[in-house]
């Protein structure tokens, strides 16, 4: 009866696996993920870098 239960936990944590990755791997490559991956790209390129400002240093 143990090792019922092991064999499903595991099963259960390997299909959880599977379907985590091919739903992000389907939501990365959509067309709207590539849409919020550049425009998540373009705001970082545009937030002000205060660790590289050393203007009394």
């Amino acid at each position: 009866m143990i090792l019922f239960i092991v064999v499903y936990v595991i099963s259960l944590l390997f299909l959880y696996l599977i379907i985590e990755t091919a739903v992000r791997n389907g939501i990365n490559s959509s067309v709207i993920g590539e849409y919020l991956k550049k425009k998540n790209d373009e705001e970082e390129e545009r937030k002000p870098d205060f660790d590289n400002d050393h203007h009394g240093a």
